[in-house]
């Protein structure tokens, strides 16, 4: 591993052994050796399924003796909260009062929280830090959650629109008058196992350190310098979770269960862009759910902030430009090499991870999968699950401009009952002029 040294506090490395602050100079303390801090860091055994023994993730930077993880809580957020603390609004000491932030719905444990090739990228008891460590956190560890769970009310005009055509039904239970959607939700926070996530990649651990130091600029030193340290918290997007219907019923074997998995696309999901067949494909997953859990069972909608396949908007929208202005216009034939030529990938997603989620509600079976993606059922059912049905989107609920997607993906290898195109059909596949 390569050693940052002492020599790194040194002014020609950017890093003064002081540093100003409210016209003060204080000490900068590096996090780069044991020495410097986790010198009271309880120990975490990833796999163990009592959280006392597994040990707690200790993320916080306002005792760094008791540090026990690479990188900090809140994920990409935990960026603000620096610009928090710069601007004086946010005091760098402050710690949450976790009164009556408990689960609103109990979730777990199940037998796959411990099992450390089940879950590597989530923390299973992340949402229980104030029950289960109360005796740390009396001692003074600043233990902090990293799943939050609570009840909501949601509405779509999608839905009130299958209502009216009689696709839906508004029971009073899943579905109030008026359309509100009874749900429960769950925030996650990504929590990277190390040696976990790098056998899930199927790279060593210490290829995948090096290469998040040096694709992050050197931003977390510790990476490449405290090898003792397994866990690291990404400062990427997270997880949200909408599960319909009883959650007890997703355990339940003789119970159906509803599944979408889905990526963030912000410009369908939130502001309808045609290009794509991301929002009339949750909606329709959101059907399912609902139709499942008036049955008796459950839907669940797993939300992954991953934009643009994780290549992110920017991109995505060069992507867009490019397969516009290419000659022919934009083809299905020619949909995937338009990302590839700039982004150097087809997609980022690594969908290796993506079951770790279903693990922690306790998911062994599927009966309803609501994707065509490959890469996700291929994930899923490589993870344990069943999964006994697929169900794709409907043709009528595809748009126009998004047949390019949706009929270069089913040449991709998507799942389709009717197969896909020729190579021949497939050049004929166009969407509109960048223009049009």
């Amino acid at each position: 591993m390569t050693d940052l040294t002492d020599s790194t506090n040194s002014p020609e490395n950017g890093l003064n052994s002081n540093s100003r602050t409210n016209g003060k100079r204080r000490h900068i303390v590096l996090t780069s050796h044991p020495s410097r801090s986790g010198t009271q860091a309880l120990p975490i055994r990833w796999g163990q399924a009592d959280p006392l023994e597994r040990g707690p993730i200790v993320a916080t930077v306002s005792d760094p003796k008791h540090r026990n993880a690479i990188g900090t809580h809140s994920g990409s957020y935990a960026v603000y909260r620096a610009l928090a603390v710069a601007s004086g609004v946010l005091q760098p000491d402050h710690r949450p009062d976790l009164t009556n932030t408990a689960p609103a719905v109990p979730i777990g444990p199940f037998p796959s929280w411990g099992d450390a090739q089940k879950i590597v990228s989530i923390d299973p008891f992340g949402a229980l830090v104030g029950d289960v460590y109360q005796p740390l956190l009396a001692q003074g560890f600043d233990i902090r959650p990293t799943i939050a769970v609570t009840n909501a009310h949601i509405q779509m005009p999608e839905l009130n629109e299958a209502v009216r055509a009689g696709r839906l039904q508004e029971d009073g239970k899943v579905m109030k008058p008026g359309g509100d959607l009874v749900v429960t939700k769950a925030a996650i926070e990504p929590v990277w196992y190390l040696p976990g996530v790098a056998e899930r990649l199927g790279a060593s651990e210490e290829d995948l350190r090096y290469a998040l130091f040096e694709q992050t600029g050197g931003m977390f030193p510790e990476l490449v310098t405290r090898p003792d340290l397994k866990v690291f918290l990404p400062p990427i997007g997270g997880i949200t979770v909408y599960i319909l219907g009883d959650v007890a019923a997703i355990t339940d074997p003789n119970r159906p269960l509803a599944v979408r998995v889905h990526d963030e696309c912000n410009g369908s999901d939130v502001f309808g862009s045609d290009i794509c067949t991301c929002r009339p494909y949750l909606v329709h997953g959101i059907e399912a759910c609902i139709e499942t859990a008036q049955a008796g069972g459950a839907g669940v909608i797993v939300y992954f902030r991953k934009e643009g396949r994780a290549l992110g908007e920017v991109t995505k929208f060069l992507v867009y430009n490019a397969r516009k202005r290419q000659e022919g216009g934009d083809r299905a034939d020619a949909y995937f090499a338009r990302t590839e030529c700039v982004a150097g990938v087809q997609d980022m997603r690594f969908q290796e991870l993506m079951p770790d989620v279903l693990h922690w509600l306790g998911v062994t079976r599927i009966d309803r999968f609501v994707s065509m993606s490959d890469m996700k059922y291929n994930a899923i059912t490589k993870s344990g699950i069943e999964i006994v049905e697929r169900v794709p989107i409907p043709d009528d609920l595809i748009p126009a401009d998004a047949r390019v997607e949706i009929e270069a993906k089913k040449a991709a290898g998507y799942y389709t009952a009717q197969g896909p195109l020729s190579e021949e059909d497939l050049a004929l596949i166009k969407g509109r002029g960048l223009v049009e």
